[in-house]
């Protein structure tokens, strides 16, 4: 993790969950420099309104931020969502604890179980080809009394991703697939019921 200081916002840079969306770079260029020799993060380029803005924008939470101008940190979302990426992770928007660790509000998530990053994509079901619908059929369920909240993941060793909380499952275009306030989303890339596990996991010999 990189702190990198600026004059009202410092910005935050975790490289190991970067999944290169690009946002930030064609965003605010003057900001973030691609393709550069040495520091390429330029908080003092940008007003504190379009930091923040773009820090929201970053899916994987690569990209955080503290202010020091008395301003409001990040919020957590009214609604905890999971969003299905066509024949890609899953995206969060959660208070999410993950592992009993408090990580922020944004992460992306590998499913196709080849990220070296686990349980993190790191962009790996590129390279493997990974296929996964992000659009799986609608299954009916009740609106939740509470759409937001703590969500607690927790990445069983060998296994899904347990998760406990309130939760709607989306699709790539917004389509609400499923509420759950628990689930149990596959890791592996091999179940046939996915977003969902179906215990492959252990017949593959999937390892975490």
């Amino acid at each position: 993790m990189q702190r990198i200081p600026g004059p009202h916002v410092d910005l935050i840079y975790h490289g190991a969950r970067c999944i290169h969306a690009r946002h930030c770079v064609l965003g605010l260029p003057g900001v973030f420099k691609a393709n550069v020799e040495g520091p390429w993060i330029d908080p003092a380029a940008a007003s504190v309104e379009e930091l923040v803005t773009i820090a929201h924008l970053c899916p994987s939470g690569a990209i955080g931020y503290r202010r020091h101008d008395g301003g409001a940190e990040e919020a957590p979302p009214p609604v905890n969502l999971v969003q299905l990426r066509e024949n890609g992770p899953l995206g969060l928007r959660a208070q999410i604890v993950l592992d009993g660790e408090a990580i922020g509000m944004r992460a992306v998530l590998c499913r196709c179980g080849a990220s070296k990053h686990k349980p993190f994509c790191d962009g790996s079901h590129n390279d493997i080809h990974f296929q996964a619908t992000g659009e799986p059929a609608t299954i009916a369920s009740e609106p939740l009394a509470q759409r937001g909240g703590v969500l607690e993941i927790e990445a069983e060793i060998n296994g899904p991703l347990s998760v406990t909380g309130n939760l709607e499952i989306c699709c790539g275009t917004g389509r609400t697939i499923n509420r759950v306030s628990s689930t149990r989303l596959c890791r592996c890339g091999g179940s046939a019921n996915k977003p969902y596990c179906d215990g492959t996991h252990r017949r593959i010999g999937f390892r975490s």
